[in-house]
């Protein structure tokens, strides 16, 4: 199964409640954290919540 890496890329500082949150459930701490998830429908949708604030590439 294909897998998203997902990186911290700026701080979420500022940032709504809700972001902040997302940030937290995908497990993303500070700045340059970086994730390994499956690419499930549930992921994509909690990385396009925030994709002002992280970078998501496919990793195979």
């Amino acid at each position: 199964m294909a897998r998203l890496k997902i990186t911290q890329v700026k701080s979420k500082i500022g940032s709504k409640q809700n972001h902040r949150e997302t940030l937290r459930s995908l497990g993303l701490r500070r700045i340059n954290d970086v994730v390994v998830k499956e690419d499930r429908p549930e992921i994509r949708g909690m990385a396009k919540t925030v994709r002002h604030l992280v970078s998501v590439e496919e990793v195979d």
